[in-house]
């Protein structure tokens, strides 16, 4: 994966800027989805060793890649779609948007897109969709390093501010302490109405509550 082998025979076709594409925060019950496009260097010098699904590995190493990620790659975005807009446009939707936000931020601009998954983007450049791309092409892998660091660095934000739900260590993900707590004092702001109807009474947290 470090070789960028698909990337490398898609230069040879004439694609010179193959942007990878990946998302992270479709599952969780709060927060944004946030999705990275990142367009790898060639040269030898610039390579980074080590990258792979964001899943895969340990917190410090992908932080430690992200900022490689950042400063050696030659262009890079990372966008958000908020818990509102995925209730009014269904989380596929939102991701779709979400991504496509992150490829119009490249600059220089991609000349062709990959993307995780079965997604195809609402753009006019050339792209291809590639199940466990994360963990097969290493622009798709950067990108969703990129995109997990992010998006774990904004819940950690988001704890200090609605500390009652422990999001620095569930980003929002529906554990059993996360559902216990919007059971005893219902939604925040950055909840996703639509994914909490099961055990959502209608309540919403008291502005009262600590911060």
């Amino acid at each position: 994966m470090d070789e960028l082998t698909l990337e490398r025979s898609l230069a040879a076709r004439g694609f010179l800027r193959v942007a990878g594409v990946d998302e992270v925060g479709r599952g969780p019950l709060a927060g944004p989805v946030v999705c990275a496009a990142v367009i790898l260097p060639f040269e030898e010098e610039r390579r980074i060793l080590g990258i792979d699904d964001s899943k895969k590995l340990s917190a410090k190493k992908r932080e430690a890649l992200a900022e490689k990620i950042k400063a050696v790659a030659r262009a890079y975005a990372i966008a958000e779609v908020d818990a509102a807009t995925i209730d009014e446009i269904n989380i596929l939707q939102a991701t779709r948007l979400c991504m496509k936000r992150a490829v119009d931020m490249l600059v220089p601009a991609a000349d062709m897109v990959l993307t995780d998954g079965n997604m195809t983007l609402d753009i006019a450049l050339p792209q291809r969709s590639i199940v466990r791309g994360d963990a097969l092409v290493c622009s798709i892998g950067a990108a969703s390093i990129l995109a997990k660091v992010h998006r774990d660095a904004l819940m950690a934000e988001y704890a200090k501010l609605y500390p009652e739900y422990a999001f620095e260590s569930n980003a929002g993900y529906g554990t059993k302490a996360h559902i216990q707590a919007i059971r005893e004092v219902g939604i925040c702001p950055i909840h996703r109405r639509t994914f909490v109807t099961k055990f959502w009474d209608g309540r919403e947290r008291s502005s009262s509550a600590n911060t």
